[in-house]
């Protein structure tokens, strides 16, 4: 990890049907927070994104889930896989570090209800 904190890219999904969602990168993120303290940098930053339109700033987010780990495979989904959810969703009381996340890691950041809605039917809208 770097002395100052990981860089971490979060995607925040709008919408998994409509493959709608926009990377937000953040440095200097301490792994050693709780995921549930990371959600709320995340949800008080977005709404001062200037770069992000007005949907994206309203929208409820709740769920992290990771989508990439450095050195790892990627997924073929384009959005959010919907595999390994036990591992890859991250529990809110536990730390970043203890979840598995590391500098570069890339994370979904988006509705859980939303989520459970499209993985029970996963059809894209485009």
């Amino acid at each position: 990890m770097m002395p100052g904190g990981a860089t971490v890219t979060v995607r925040l999904v709008r919408s998994f049907e409509h493959r709608n969602f926009r990377p937000v990168v953040y440095h200097g993120v301490n792994l050693d927070q709780t995921v549930r303290e990371f959600i709320v940098q995340i949800n008080e930053d977005i709404p001062h994104r200037a770069a992000l339109p007005l949907p994206f700033k309203k929208y409820s987010y709740d769920t992290l889930k990771i989508i990439h780990q450095p050195h790892g495979a990627k997924t073929n989904e384009l959005v959010v896989g919907l595999e390994d959810d036990e591992r890859l969703i991250l529990a809110p009381g536990g730390t970043l570090r203890e979840a598995g996340v590391a500098h570069e890691t890339e994370l979904a950041f988006f509705c859980h209800k939303d989520y459970q809605t499209y993985k029970a039917n996963p059809v894209s809208k485009w």
